[in-house]
């Protein structure tokens, strides 16, 4: 067998590059922070689901305060205000975190700095017959951890899908950390931390559990799980593997990303005070640097390529931003510098974006998997993908005419867009293709018309899917048309807008089935028609506000039509 040295396979290689064509890079995705509630919110520094199928939203404010709202961002009022704690600067309310068993055991735990500038950890039950209402009368302090001065709390909670709670705690402050805490095994500061929470009737309701890393050790606490953290400022799991993403605010020089598998993330040591980042930072009394892990990604301390502090955040795993899927986003508190993280083979690929909304102190998840950002200045953002297609709508409208609905649309420019792919629908969840109008290109306003040949009698949807050249897309807003000419009056509704939680459904014509749908597609009524006709009243008063769809059916027939509650 010949050995080929890698200088004598070069010219081979540049040879079959020459020949085969290069693939075009995929662009990665722009964000945007889209405000879901503008007011109302004061220093919130987190934002959890309860995981109990309700798709409420908690938003945790920096003074005490939890604030709960509906899956569409309407208010529900404050769930609790937690007591006893110091609250400015770092310190306060810091996380909280729900039982992954809260839906029948109501417990759910929250992480503050208690009047005396210690972390504390304290476990709250809701409120019996009132689950937007926890109890204050129910707190139990699980856990206190003593520290002297006010900043480098951390202050993360997260179950693990072991059903453990794990928190990441500060190095306890001062510069440098000056006692050495993050290397210490006789103190939580400076740590990651597993304890068993399932304990609800024994003192003090918690246990280390029996595979932690260090629960047979002699010289370090059994609840800590892993080493060397200066101030973990947020951290997650991601929820479709348990892999952990952690990050860590730095000293002088650097902030830096910790990424850890879902079978590797106890009994590790991320390297502070060592290290910072990947850097040298103070070695006196410290392992060989293989003991360490290194950071999968740090940023320099400017206003320009990096930042000052950063803010961990989540792996997205939502289903509303297909391009979005994989990507880890994070950001700085003090640069308003977002980054984009994915794993790229043996690398990790990452894309820096600017001109975001700033002061994020924090992410969470919707329990779809959406993600959301909270600003200290008192915003709560959807985080979304901007459009990256060059092309900007102007009006989209369609109209019922006889045999044929009529399309019109209007944009402004459109140099690299493609085509228009028209998709329609009867029940605004699933879409079929109606045709194909290809773009003009210009840099200036386009009109554009399009005639869809139909004989359906109901509400017909409408979307635009925008196509740019390399094969990307988007879509346009969606857009409906009522198609009965007069003659479809097998079925009206009464009011079209609901206002006090009742619709009249009025079938003038015998029909088997009747079902109401939300926007996403979900079934939230279902009758059994049996050929009834007259007024069916259905009580809407559950309903959140926003679009809903009645389908009437039979074997030779379907009908639809919306309806809004306001």
């Amino acid at each position: 067998m010949t050995n080929f040295t890698l200088p004598r396979l070069l010219p081979i290689f540049t040879l079959l590059l020459g020949l085969m064509p290069l693939p075009r890079l995929q662009a990665q995705p722009m964000l945007s922070l889209n405000p879901v509630v503008p007011t109302g919110l004061s220093a919130p520094l987190d934002v959890v689901n309860a995981g109990d199928g309700t798709n409420r939203l908690f938003v945790v404010e920096r003074g005490g305060t939890i604030k709960v709202f509906d899956a569409n961002y309407n208010t529900l009022g404050n769930f609790l205000t937690v007591t006893g704690i110091t609250s400015g600067g770092e310190q306060g309310l810091l996380s909280l975190a729900f039982h992954p068993n809260f839906n029948t055991n109501g417990f759910f735990f929250v992480y503050y700095t208690n009047t005396a500038g210690d972390v504390e950890i304290a476990r709250y039950h809701v409120q019996s017959g009132n689950p937007n209402q926890g109890d204050p009368a129910t707190k139990t302090v699980l856990l206190t951890i003593p520290k002297s001065e006010t900043n480098h709390n951390g202050g993360k909670l997260n179950f693990g899908t072991d059903g453990y709670l794990y928190f990441a705690v500060g190095d306890g402050g001062g510069t440098g950390d000056p006692d050495n805490n993050a290397q210490n095994g006789n103190t939580l500061l400076g740590k990651m931390v597993r304890i068993d929470v399932n304990n609800f009737t024994t003192p003090p309701y918690y246990s280390v559990p029996p595979t932690n890393p260090y629960v047979n050790a002699t010289d370090t606490l059994h609840s800590i799980y892993a080493f060397g953290l200066r101030n973990p400022w947020r951290w997650s799991f991601d929820r479709s593997n348990g892999d952990l993403w952690l990050a860590d605010v730095g000293q002088d020089a650097a902030e830096e990303i910790n990424y850890r598998p879902a079978n590797a993330t106890g009994n590790i040591n991320y390297g502070w005070r060592c290290y910072e980042g990947t850097a040298t930072y103070n070695t006196s009394g410290c392992l060989p640097a293989s003991q360490y892990v290194n950071p999968i990604f740090t940023y320099p301390h400017n206003n320009t390529t990096g930042g000052f502090s950063v803010t961990g955040g989540y792996v997205y795993r939502g289903t509303q931003f297909p391009t979005l899927s994989g990507y880890y986003v994070c950001a700085d508190y003090l640069s308003d510098n977002f980054w984009l993280i994915k794993p790229n083979g043996a690398t990790w690929e990452v894309t820096q974006q600017g001109g975001l909304p700033g002061g994020i102190a924090g992410f969470g998840e919707t329990e779809s998997g959406e993600l959301l950002a909270v600003s200290l200045t008192g915003m709560l953002y959807q985080v979304a993908v901007a459009s990256a297609l060059p092309v900007t709508m102007i009006s989209f409208t369609a109209a019922s005419q006889a045999g044929y609905n009529e399309l019109r649309w209007t944009t402004a420019r459109e140099i690299d867009l493609q085509s228009f792919f028209i998709e329609f629908s009867t029940d605004g969840t699933t879409w079929t293709g109606a045709g194909t109008v290809l773009a003009t290109r210009k840099n200036t306003d386009a009109d554009y018309y399009y005639k869809h040949p139909t004989n359906y009698y109901g509400t017909v949807f409408y979307r635009l899917k925008l196509i740019d050249l390399d094969s990307s897309f988007t879509y346009s807003r969606v857009i409906s048309v009522d198609t009965d000419p007069g003659r479809g009056k097998e079925m009206q509704l009464f009011p079209t807008a609901v206002s006090y939680g009742q619709l009249q459904v009025q079938l003038n014509e015998p029909f088997m089935n009747m079902q109401v749908f939300n926007m996403q597609g979900q079934i939230l009524m279902v009758k059994n028609l049996q050929n009834q006709t007259g007024v069916i009243r259905l009580d809407v008063s559950n309903f959140s506000k926003g679009m809903y769809t009645v389908v009437v059916s039979r074997a030779d027939k379907t009908i639809s039509k919306t309806f809004m509650v306001q």
